[in-house]
């Protein structure tokens, strides 16, 4: 059996908005991405896609991006996306995003240990949870080769 070819990482997400100009305010204005590229859904001439970016040239792994379907009810099924995570540096950087975002008035969570890194939740305006992780500690703390096997989560 062959191998895959590799791949460079996540390129960018996609999801589905019922407003895109509460969106684009909320990513521009709250989260202080950019707003990189607009354009039509190639295969669903008629519904915007607009491309929300960490960084003003919107280079891959940097972007979120979103179609509108305002009359969408909101109820992901089978296949759909439970949340994404941004990352930051470290626990300040986390808890700075977590005051800011609350001085927004955006609901966020407590920090969360995860383990192998430390997390906030908050919501998109149609609900989409998104996360804040730190990069460390990393996925090699309880085990020599990560993924190799199954480890229980702690007890809360």
């Amino acid at each position: 059996m062959s191998s895959p070819p590799e791949t460079t990482g996540i390129h960018h997400v996609t999801n589905i908005c019922t407003d895109m100009a509460e969106t684009k305010a909320f990513y521009e204005d709250v989260l202080g991405f950019h707003t990189v590229k607009r354009t039509g859904n190639y295969d669903d001439p008629g519904t915007p896609h607009y491309y929300f970016s960490s960084t003003p040239e919107g280079e891959p792994g940097t972007n979120v991006t979103y179609f509108e379907y305002p009359d969408d009810d909101g109820d992901p099924g089978p296949g759909a996306s439970h949340h994404f995570a941004l990352g930051v540096e470290d626990e300040e950087a986390l808890r700075e995003w977590r005051d800011y975002l609350r001085d927004e008035g955006v609901r966020v969570s407590d920090v969360r240990d995860r383990t192998y890194f430390e997390s906030i939740y908050f919501a998109d305006p149609d609900g989409l949870t998104i996360e804040l992780a730190t990069n460390g500690p990393g996925f090699a703390v309880d085990e020599a080769e990560p993924g190799s096997e199954f480890v229980e989560p702690p007890e809360r």
